[in-house]
């Protein structure tokens, strides 16, 4: 089996404006079929969807790892940069409920996005088979959410309105209160229902301001 990571001794991959489009085609073939197929879809069926040769394909990933790793990468791209997005838009947003609300509800609108909850269970599926793909997907996706999390933490520290002592710690008991039980029933191939989801957000963010929210002198 290739390894994710890239070969040193392949040549590098094309490069210019025809190659990025290549490159792009692929990579939105390659989702498609992968949350179609599974990860057996095949290079050539990949190759064939995104209107290349299989060598172009292979050109531009040496493997179908190295290829899922990207399918990944851009997946969990367009969620940091919707919490990107969210850390911009609280500087707008003088009160710290608020604020803690809105970006709850936008961790959970890219959690469930339907495409990347698909990748999120075959990457859970194929850990067996291609244990490499977990420690991709971890640095892809969940390590850089709780970064971006802790980034919007650290802003509202500094305008005075949570006091948190263990940043990773906040992190991880935000995430809990709000986002994991989308991911476990996901898991399962259902859904948290609406309702549920509403209180789930904002009891979970009341509970955190209970712990870290600061206290006028």
């Amino acid at each position: 089996m290739r390894t994710v990571g890239k070969d040193s001794t392949r040549p590098s991959p094309p490069s210019g404006r025809r190659a990025e489009r290549n490159r792009q085609a692929i990579v939105t073939a390659a989702r498609e079929l992968f949350i179609r197929e599974g990860f057996d879809a095949g290079m050539d069926l990949i190759a064939a969807a995104a209107g290349v040769s299989k060598v172009t394909v292979y050109n531009h990933f040496g493997s179908k790892e190295e290829l899922f790793t990207e399918v990944v990468g851009q997946a969990m791209g367009e969620a940091h940069m919707t919490m990107a997005e969210v850390r911009a838009g609280l500087a707008d947003i003088a009160d710290v409920r608020e604020a803690l609300l809105h970006t709850a509800r936008a961790l959970v609108d890219a959690a469930t996005d339907p495409s990347r909850m698909a990748l999120r269970n075959l990457v859970t599926g194929e850990l067996r088979r291609f244990p490499e793909l977990g420690q991709a997907y971890l640095e892809r996706g969940p390590a850089r959410s709780a970064t971006g999390l802790a980034e919007v933490f650290g802003d509202l520290c500094a305008r005075g309105q949570l006091v948190i002592a263990d940043v990773e710690l906040a992190v991880v008991q935000f995430f809990g209160l709000t986002v994991y039980p989308h991911l476990i029933t996901g898991s399962i191939g259902v859904g948290v229902p609406p309702d549920l989801a509403g209180r789930l957000v904002v009891d979970g963010v009341d509970l955190f301001l209970s712990r870290y929210q600061a206290r006028p002198r």
